[in-house]
């Protein structure tokens, strides 16, 4: 049996926001047993505590986000992924602002104050759900597909394809939690670059750099396109350089660094079913939108099928 963990103490991480550029400050803090993982906005009059739940989840453009109207938090996916790799059952997340920040673009700033902190395991028996029966699930608006197999602990095969592009399809694995740390949670976000502009138009990744997110280039870049990229990211267009289809200054940590990114999020937006997954999934395509959706629907699953813990 296993059971229930929080952290030892509470810690905090400050940075901008990849959306909206604002600089937030999150308190990550212990939270007691059965309490799960929840959210709190503290710069509301009204303080509402938001659970970390897929059917809380307001919208997926970008990314995850937690309610609607004035009391969103957007963009946990990559600090839930960090709490699912570490096994963290509770804890309050507090934020003086409505975005997680993004930090490098990966789990890892996330990892490393967990493990510096610690784990405070309890006595509580942890809540789990174990499927006893084979699972598929298809997003058609997306052309993603989840399946999952009975399975005595957590582990994920991803798949993604990316047709007519530098990335093109790719394929990464986790087959325990226990390699998280060191083989996922490093993996950086990324973003085509004829996407970059458009995403500037609908206000988005004004938090967004060459430190924080892969920038993946399918044609050579012209000299306009530099002038425009220079003054988009405040940069000297002489510093940009493409080495195997990437821009930026540092090279991919992993060959399939989209791919292991992406089991990066799934593990963070599929925590939001509320517990533990004992399972081995295999996932196509799979983005935040999809991920949601299928959260949702192992949540109807699971109340439709109780078991005991």
């Amino acid at each position: 049996m296993e059971y229930q963990n929080t952290i030892q103490k509470e810690f905090r991480m400050t940075g901008p926001g990849l959306h909206t550029g604002r600089t937030v400050t999150v308190t990550v803090k212990p939270a007691f047993e059965d309490y799960g993982i929840a959210f709190r906005r503290t710069d509301r009059t009204t303080i509402i505590t938001q659970p970390a739940l897929a059917d809380q989840v307001g919208t997926t453009n970008r990314g995850t986000t937690l309610g609607s109207g004035r009391h969103t938090i957007a963009t946990i996916e990559h600090l839930m992924s960090a709490l699912h790799g570490m096994k963290i059952d509770n804890a309050l997340i507090e934020l003086d602002g409505g975005e997680v920040p993004i930090l490098d673009g990966s789990a890892r700033p996330w990892i490393l104050q967990l493990m510096r902190v610690g784990v405070r395991p309890s006595t509580t028996p942890r809540k789990s759900y174990t499927f006893k029966e084979p699972l598929h699930f298809d997003y058609a608006p997306t052309g993603s597909s989840f399946s999952l197999e009975p399975c005595d602990h957590f582990a994920v095969h991803c798949e993604i394809d990316f047709p007519n592009s530098v990335i093109g399809r790719q394929e990464a694995d986790m087959n325990d939690l226990s390699e998280y740390t060191t083989g996922i949670s490093a993996c950086r976000t990324f973003v085509f670059l004829h996407e970059i502009e458009p995403l500037l138009h609908f206000n988005l990744i004004k938090g967004g750099s060459l430190d924080n997110a892969l920038v993946y280039v399918n044609k050579e870049l012209t000299p306009r396109q530099l002038k425009r990229l220079g003054k988009t990211f405040n940069k000297d267009v002489n510093n940009f350089k493409v080495h195997d289809g990437v821009l930026n200054t540092t090279d991919p940590y992993f060959p399939n660094e989209p791919a292991r990114h992406k089991l990066l999020d799934f593990v963070g937006d599929v925590r939001l079913v509320g517990c533990m997954l004992n399972a081995k999934f295999s996932i196509f395509k799979p983005g935040h939108k999809a991920n949601n959706a299928f959260a949702r629907y192992l949540m109807e699953y699971i109340k439709e099928h109780p078991q005991n813990d």
